[in-house]
């Protein structure tokens, strides 16, 4: 992130969007708000010394800020969003996206078009249990997940304009597609209304994933006391994430089951609490937005992650109104292309809309992201991680150890190793070193990346090329052993040499030498 921080303006300063406020205005970021309630927006300007807009549409013009966080009514998310794209600004929305998949494309679209920003308020993938717990699943440290279940209850405000599905579910929808990384293949729901006959106040739903895995959410706002809880049941331990403890918000059960005279026998254990870290979610994801936003960086709650959620809402809405009948999904593995000829072992995770060509080999627990190209002869190995959007050309080997980020291009027939000092009569497994080539790198034709090394952000790699040490964010390196010979922009071109400020000819983005790195700056017309 660079020294100066993105101009942020709030859109609501209602019961979520004050939170919002602080945070930004904390983090030194908030420069203006909106609220067309005039008595809502003094009593935030009485505790925040900021602007406060007159419209909507003037946030659009206004120079000093370069991202809008709409904490509307969810029925004007859309609308809003897309006015804010359409301006050049950088968007935040709270969940959800969007009330119809449609839209919620028309806006990632547009995002992706106009080169912005945009992050959805899915506030639980930021929070410290929900990322270990994360960790823990994918590490195998609980085992094989069975079961994944959740509960959000609470006697608190209560709505006429959405249903509690479209008002609790989506947090709980979102953690759970975070830890499980996949879809679920159907879903089914059924609710109840109490208080008003065509608003649900209770709904329970349930899913079923192609990997085996079972789920089921329960939301409620009609029950006595509030309950916020999510437990994974893995064949080797059971985690709680019990979000109203103070302390022991994370608690892991290493419970069994003993087969006795072909019986199952529970033989249960003490719980051990788990320590996370002490921060709030809310913070760690205001932060986030604006890191995403100096650095250009696709947000951890971006459009499409958010388009799964409200694709698995419709569903579960769908369900609803056919008294509790499965809706089924179209699942990532059916939306990716793979090649006949082409061996994907279980079990790998392969994103959405990723194309894997002719006579590739992708072995058991990669991990392989969404819009992501894998050409002819490209041999991916076990826990090798490859991020979104990322091209891998022709005769290209990817070793255990490698870790591809975001918008990665690796050349035809280029190089990677995971051993410093290999011999073939002597065993060396355990000596992989990690590779890893951070978000919008490019490694040209018959480079070689030796291990241990990090290649920075939109770094560029020329072709032949021998990499034996870390590459700073932006350079470009050429030779055998590689040397800096210039910097690079984002979109690559080559930047002319300057002391102070560069500037891209061909896009016009600016940068600045801090710390002998070069990063990225916000024109001084737009602070």
């Amino acid at each position: 992130m660079t020294n100066q921080v993105p101009g942020v303006a709030v859109v609501g300063c209602g019961t979520w969007g004050k939170n919002l406020v602080r945070n930004f205005y904390e983090q030194g970021a908030l420069r203006f708000i909106y609220d067309p309630d005039r008595d809502c927006a003094s009593q935030i300007l009485q505790q925040y010394p900021v602007r406060s807009a007159s419209s909507f549409d003037d946030l659009l013009s206004e120079p000093s800020v370069h991202a809008i966080v709409i904490s509307a009514p969810a029925v004007r998310h859309f609308e809003l969003a897309k006015k804010v794209l359409l301006a050049g600004k950088d968007v935040f929305v709270e969940k959800p996206l969007a009330l119809c998949s449609e839209d919620a494309q028309e806006l990632i679209a547009l995002a992706e078009t106009h080169s912005r920003v945009l992050m959805v308020g899915h506030l639980l993938l930021f929070h410290p249990v929900v990322l270990r717990l994360q960790k823990m699943i994918h590490s195998g440290d609980l085992g094989k997940v069975q079961y994944v279940y959740s509960s959000r209850l609470n006697l608190g405000r209560l709505r006429t304009e959405e249903n509690i599905l479209w008002s609790f579910a989506p947090h709980d929808i979102s953690v759970l597609l975070y830890l499980l990384r996949e879809l679920p293949r159907s879903c089914s729901a059924h609710g109840s209304s109490y208080l008003n006959s065509d608003v649900n106040d209770i709904t329970l739903s349930t899913f079923d994933f192609s990997s085996g895995v079972r789920g089921h959410i329960f939301v409620s706002w009609l029950h006595p006391f509030k309950e916020q809880k999510l437990v994974v049941v893995a064949d080797r331990k059971i985690a709680v994430f019990d979000d109203t403890e103070p302390e022991r918000k994370l608690v892991v059960y290493p419970h069994r089951i003993d087969w006795v005279e072909r019986v199952p026998v529970a033989r249960k254990a003490e719980g051990e609490s788990i320590p996370v870290e002490n921060a709030e979610p809310l913070r760690l994801e205001c932060q986030h937005f604006l890191e995403c936003i100096a650095e250009r960086r696709i947000p951890r709650t971006d459009g499409r992650s958010a388009l799964e959620v409200l694709k698995v809402l419709e569903a579960c809405q769908q369900s609803l109104e056919h008294q509790g009948n499965p809706v089924q999904l179209e699942t990532k593995s059916a939306r990716s292309l793979i090649h006949p000829t082409a061996v994907v072992d279980e079990p790998a995770e392969i994103g959405e809309r990723t194309r894997i060509w002719h006579f590739s080999h992708i072995m058991p627990h990669a991990k392989v992201g969404r819009n992501c190209v894998l050409g002819q002869n490209v041999h991916v190995a076990s826990n090798v991680k490859i991020g979104n959007n990322v091209k891998i050309q022709n005769n290209v080997s990817l070793y255990t150890g490698v870790e591809l980020e975001d918008d990665v291009f690796c050349g035809p027939s280029m190089v990677f190793t995971n051993v410093i000092n290999p011999r073939s009569q002597i065993e060396r497994k355990l000596e992989y070193q990690r590779t890893l080539v951070k978000q919008g790198a490019s490694l040209g034709a018959n480079s070689t990346i030796v291990c241990g090394v990090v290649i920075g952000e939109y770094a560029f790699v020329a072709a032949g090329a021998v990499v034996t040490r870390d590459v700073s964010p932006y350079a470009l390196v050429m030779g055998v052993p590689a040397r800096r010979v210039g910097w690079m922009c984002r979109c690559g071109v080559r930047l002319a040499e300057s002391s102070e400020v560069f500037r891209c000819s061909a896009c016009g983005e600016l940068y600045s030498m801090q710390e002998g790195k070069l990063r990225t700056v916000i024109p001084a017309s737009e602070k």
